[in-house]
């Protein structure tokens, strides 16, 4: 039997961090934790893990081995151009939330993701699920 598990990131703004990753996918701040040093989000449905952030005093210096992918949509099949429109439009979206782009993936003549940094640096891709 799965047991529910939390995705634990550190961060040094917790609650910013937070802020961003619960809008990112639409989640919302989990109800009753209030621990100073930390924030936590979780899917309003209950069908995903939660995700905790806490503080640590140093600064990001690498890249992170372990990351939240943002898919732009949820159920395929989708024909090229309207997967690539459905990517682009939520990096868009994204990076009115202070993110960066970093670079974009094709794989030979199709697109494949997005790879970006939120608002610590962190990177993560942006893209759909290629088949059903």
């Amino acid at each position: 039997m799965a047991v529910p598990w939390t995705l634990g990131c550190h961060a040094t703004d917790p609650p910013r961090l937070a802020a961003f990753w619960a809008a990112a996918p639409g989640h919302v701040p989990e109800p009753g934790y209030n621990k100073p040093g930390g924030a936590s989000i979780i899917d309003p449905e209950a069908t995903d893990p939660a995700i905790g952030f806490l503080a640590v005093p140093e600064p990001k210096t690498a890249k992170n081995r372990t990351h939240i992918d943002i898919r732009a949509a949820a159920q395929p099949p989708w024909k090229p151009p309207e997967r690539e429109q459905l990517i682009h439009t939520k990096v868009a979206e994204l990076v009115d939330a202070a993110t960066t782009v970093v670079r974009e993936h094709r794989y030979g003549q199709e697109f494949g993701h997005v790879v970006m940094l939120d608002p610590e640096g962190n990177e993560f891709c942006v893209f759909t699920r290629d088949k059903s």
